[in-house]
């Protein structure tokens, strides 16, 4: 895949992601932020935490600082499913076109869970399947099934390895794992075609494309952000006991004595 982002479908299309992710960043805020994967593109350039480190998935995958596009030196090689960080220790983690080059995507994505405190941003840029080069990609796969892999219509046009994911399976992964969508944007709605001066022809499609078809990119653009429910403490599953009323206190009865009897007199009651 780093030999196709030197064709100019492929610088194309790391301009325009470049752009994404500068805006995406440069607004978000912490002290940890890793990008993974893709060295060619300096996804972390604009944003200013103190710790900002590049890592690769694989050894193959680590080049020099003087080859990369920003020239960003690469800060360790990792697993992607297997990071080397405590949970809820990174605020932001970038994945350029790391999905589509994972043998199990779903594991990296748990795995970007567990890392990220509450509240922090994953940032996933990926080609999209259902595009004018997704459709020739699958053209040329097809013609490669027949038999046609020599011919002019058996030619792959995106990166051979990886597989598509498109950003609709995406969401549903991503809301699986309590992470909230906050926007998707598209792009790349030239045609596909390989020449530098084609491509440049072929410029006023993009402006179109967002307009009228903007479902159709060639590449897609997410940032989610990892939601942590809070708790809600509930009260006794009894019924509170109702207060007693209090006793009614009643006056007492005169006596007949005082109603109606005559009152002795002294000296009877002496007697």
């Amino acid at each position: 895949m780093a030999a196709w982002f030197e064709t100019p479908p492929g610088r194309y299309l790391l301009s325009w992601e470049q752009s994404r992710f500068d805006e995406a960043v440069v607004d978000l805020f912490g002290y940890n932020a890793l990008q993974l994967g893709l060295p060619q593109l300096d996804a972390l350039d604009a944003n200013r935490m103190p710790h900002r480190w590049l890592a690769v998935p694989e050894p193959g995958g680590a080049v020099p600082a003087s080859s990369a596009g920003a020239g960003r030196s690469v800060a360790l090689v990792t697993h992607a499913a297997a990071l080397p960080f405590p949970p809820n220790s990174l605020d932001l983690v970038l994945l350029p076109h790391t999905l589509e080059l994972s043998a199990d995507p779903h594991a990296v994505l748990r795995e970007v869970e567990r890392v990220l405190v509450p509240e922090g941003r994953v940032v996933i840029s990926g080609l999209n399947p259902a595009s004018l080069w997704g459709l020739r990609q699958y053209r040329a796969r097809f013609c490669q099934r027949l038999g046609l892999a020599q011919t002019r219509l058996g030619r792959l046009y995106l990166p051979e390895a990886g597989e598509f994911i498109g950003h609709w399976r995406l969401r549903d992964w991503l809301r699986l794992l309590s992470f909230e969508v906050e926007s998707v944007q598209q792009g790349g709605y030239r045609p596909a075609v390989r020449s530098e001066p084609w491509l440049q022809r072929f410029q006023w499609m993009d402006r179109l494309g967002a307009r009228w078809w903007p479902f159709f990119g060639s590449v897609y653009f997410l940032v989610a952000a990892k939601r942590v429910r809070g708790l809600h403490l509930l009260g006794p599953a009894w019924k509170p006991r109702r207060a007693m009323a209090a006793p009614v206190a009643i006056a007492q009865k005169p006596s007949w004595q005082a109603v109606g009897a005559p009152q002795a007199s002294e000296e009877s009651r002496s007697t």
